[in-house]
């Protein structure tokens, strides 16, 4: 695939050609030296003794004031250019956008350090053609900068030069990902679709591209740089943003040793749709999502073949690990071997676009892991659960009384009596996106003697948080095209969960019933937005 034409990111008799294959398949196993930092190093990069900015003494002019002359913004093309002469990335430009095609595979080593594991791999991404990374060429102060605190907490927020996306320093519950242990050494983790991401400013990369440069750009066009200013000075007077202008009037934001660990929002005008900055390339996941593996540290990512990664993680004193292979059609085998010994196989095939790829019958599953693509904590031999509503039909549509457009009053429900030793019975409603779950509503410690909610519900059972940490049921309101699909599952269990309220996620529902659900049933809806 040749880059169209345009101005391009070396010199202009540069002409670089990239297939797209090269930059999802080739290069992303190829790794350059990058010394790894160490316990200490990580903390001192993170800690809390972030010097705050000091105010500078006044100057006194002896001449009459100029009128300042505004210097250009620094090159963004120049930026990323140590990247492209590694053929790690590909840039191209139009007149609005700076286009970025990466895979996704940073060359460094990746996982090691994570202490809170979500059983996701790193895999090549295509971030290329129509779906490669833009950066406004010309950025434009927001009337009204947007914070990052508890918004965008989907997608990215920034891209490093070496191509990689930087997510929220918050994860996609709020929380910092770097105080819960999700974070490797460089600041990294994977995604739902397997999709390797920055949660931290990339420091490291000065050591590739210079003290002084920017290390990345935020989606709202405006440079990142890291601890110091490009001249090497303290930094000083960052905003609530974590940015600043330099002494030419340019805005850049910095890097961070504590929250908001880069830019803190936009600066820039950005759009800001389904909680994420948009437009911005999607990450297709290969497989199922898997849930998190507790108390499991990932200690060792080698490579011992071409196109074979092995990452190896610790429990309980034993190891295990998660072994693939990237073949040059595009599937992708796994060989699970949890910390007895015990291994299983899955082989897994890349389709369209916004489809998971296909995979025989799983006999057992990953170590660790529930059957299911959205986290259904169902033991191996757990009663069925039948589960109806009397407003609709299975996998039909969903009336618009209970979504955005009507009432918005959540559904009634029904289920059958769960088996003997049933405590309690909870409730989600979730909806799988291709790169996360989404979820609506959720109750639990409804009473063991009730089977069935009623429309409008809210006197039974606790209520626990929605995606937007409300107490309350989120209302379908799709803003995408075309008919989705969503869940509503009832579990019956061995004792009532204990959740702390401001804590009491759908996450939080499925890990405090791990061990409790005795049966479970689905009950799956349609949903087309202005459908009736």
């Amino acid at each position: 695939m040749a880059l169209s034409s345009g101005r391009r990111c070396g010199a202009a008799s540069f002409v670089l050609v990239v297939m797209a294959q090269s930059i999802g398949w080739a290069h992303p196993w190829h790794r350059h030296h990058v010394e790894t930092p160490s316990t200490e190093q990580r903390a001192a990069d993170h800690g809390d003794d972030l010097r705050q900015p000091e105010v500078g003494d006044p100057r006194f002019v002896l001449v009459a004031a100029a009128k300042p002359v505004r210097a250009q913004p620094p090159d963004i093309a120049a930026a990323f250019r140590p990247f492209e002469e590694l053929k790690a990335i590909a840039c191209r430009s139009d007149g609005r956008y700076f286009y970025v095609e990466s895979n996704g595979i940073p060359d460094h080593p990746l996982m090691v350090g994570i202490r809170s594991w979500q059983q996701q791999v790193p895999l090549p991404q295509q971030y290329v053609g129509g779906n490669a990374w833009q950066i406004p060429l010309v950025p434009v102060p927001a009337a009204d900068p947007a914070t990052t605190r508890n918004r965008f907490l989907r997608g990215a927020i920034a891209l490093a030069v070496n191509g990689i996306p930087i997510f929220n320093p918050l994860n996609n519950r709020g929380d910092d990902a770097f105080l819960a242990g999700e974070l490797d050494d460089y600041g990294g983790h994977c995604g739902r679709a397997d999709d390797y991401h920055y949660h931290l400013p990339p420091v490291h990369l000065e050591k590739q591209v210079g003290k002084g440069r920017p290390i990345a750009y935020a989606l709202d066009g405006y440079p990142i740089y890291g601890y110091e200013e490009p001249d090497g000075s303290r930094v000083k007077n960052l905003d609530r943003l974590g940015g600043h202008e330099d002494a030419a009037g340019n805005y850049h934001y910095h890097a961070t040793k504590a929250y908001p660990y880069l830019n803190g929002g936009f600066h820039g005008e950005v759009v800001e749709r389904d909680g994420q900055v948009d437009p911005q390339p999607r990450a297709e996941p290969l497989r199922p999502a898997l849930p998190p593996l507790q108390g499991a540290t990932i200690v060792e990512f080698a490579s011992p073949a071409a196109n074979t990664r092995r990452l190896t993680f610790n429990l309980g004193g034993r190891k295990g690990s998660v072994s693939y292979t990237v073949g040059a059609d595009g599937k992708v085998t796994f060989e699970f071997r949890d910390p007895t010994g015990r291994t299983s196989t899955e082989t897994y095939a890349p389709r369209g676009r916004g489809e998971i790829g296909g995979r025989p019958p799983r006999r057992e599953p990953p170590p660790g892991s529930q059957s299911g693509s959205a986290r259904q904590p169902v033991p191996a031999g757990a009663a069925n659960l039948a589960v109806t509503s009397p407003a609709f039909k299975a996998a039909g549509p969903l009336p618009v009384e209970f979504t955005c457009d009507g009432a918005g009053l959540s559904p009634p429900l029904q289920w059958a009596a769960g088996p003997p030793g049933t405590k309690s019975y909870a409730v989600t409603l979730w909806h799988e996106a291709p790169d996360q779950v989404k979820s609506y509503w959720v109750v639990y410690g409804i009473p063991p003697t009730v089977r069935s909610l009623p429309k409008g519900s809210r006197s039974i059972g606790t209520t626990g948080l929605n995606d937007k940490r409300r107490a309350e049921y989120d209302p379908m309101c799709s803003k995408g095209p075309g008919v989705k699909t969503y869940q509503i599952t009832v579990y019956a269990l061995s004792a009532a969960p204990k959740l702390a309220a401001a804590e009491a996620t759908r996450d939080a529902l499925l890990d405090a019933i791990a061990g409790s659900t005795l049966a479970a049933g689905t009950l799956t809806f349609s949903y087309e937005r202005g459908g009736r």
